[in-house]
């Protein structure tokens, strides 16, 4: 199997689309791309975002008063996929999906060139129809685990999943945190003996020492808040600031491993039928 992580640790760089608007969300997209980023997750906003902190919170709210809809996150979709064949993963609660239909998203996700879908609140052992779905399309189901997993539920999750697995570093919502939680390192070991894929950890990575630390024990680190945060506090330069992050998370490990990290977009190829 090839890795969709070209370098270590890979990252994958979570934004919440629309937020200020869908052809900044493209940019920001874009110079991540540029800066490293292995995989872009195109968040699409949702009116009750249970599973998210205050920032992304504040980032759905701006979207959906913008009028972004899952139609315009696919369309973002399209573009980027016109310019970078990194991996883009529709990161999306159930309900959107269900409105606008399953098989219905699946062909629109395939037609608009993501290579998966991550959705936040459908649990493994309710995705029957969904998995079918996906398949059918050969896109990639990527799943979440939480420290609070059962082996049984980690034995599904590595034998359903495609693309990477999401492990949640820590129970609760997203956002920026000081330190990482010890269960990450914990979860990562527990998936090893369920999954050859890729295993990235997000959920409070935000600081150049924790994603390298990450490195130390998981294939990627997932960065979310911290990019949404940049993209509030940088109005009109939203794509320079997260690049500049993005940048300065990057050579935190490049420096302490004296490893060259190309620059550049990832691959797209693999995904729905490795695991």
């Amino acid at each position: 199997m090839t890795s969709i992580f070209h370098h270590h640790p890979g990252l994958v760089a979570y934004i919440t689309c629309g937020d200020p608007d869908l052809d900044t969300s493209r940019e920001v997209a874009l110079a991540a791309i540029r800066a490293g980023a292995d995989v872009i997750e195109l968040g699409v906003p949702f009116s009750d975002p249970v599973a998210d902190g205050p920032v992304i919170q504040r980032a759905s709210e701006r979207a959906l008063k913008h009028g972004t809809t899952l139609s315009g996150v696919l369309d973002v979709a399209r573009q980027i996929r016109q310019q970078s064949q990194a991996t883009l993963i529709i990161f999306s609660y159930l309900n959107p999906i269900l409105q606008f239909g399953l098989d219905k998203f699946c062909a629109a996700a395939k037609e608009a060139g993501a290579n998966g879908a991550l959705v936040t609140d459908l649990p493994i052992e309710e995705a029957g129809e969904y998995l079918k779905a996906m398949k059918a399309h050969n896109l990639a189901p990527v799943f979440l685990a939480a420290p609070t997993s059962t082996d049984d539920r980690l034995r599904a999750i590595g034998k359903y999943s495609r693309c990477f697995v999401y492990a949640i570093s820590r129970t609760g919502i997203t956002g920026a945190r000081q330190e990482l939680a010890g269960d990450a390192r914990e979860l990562v070991q527990r998936l090893r003996a369920y999954t050859k894929l890729p295993i990235a950890v997000g959920f409070g990575v935000s600081t150049p020492e924790q994603f390298a630390e990450v490195g130390t024990f998981a294939d990627a680190a997932v960065i979310g808040s911290a990019i949404v945060q940049r993209i509030e506090q940088n109005p009109g330069r939203e794509a320079a600031a997260v690049a500049e992050f993005l940048s300065s998370l990057i050579a935190a490990p490049q420096s302490r491993n004296g490893e060259s990290r190309e620059q550049g977009p990832g691959t797209s190829k693999q995904l729905a039928t490795s695991n």
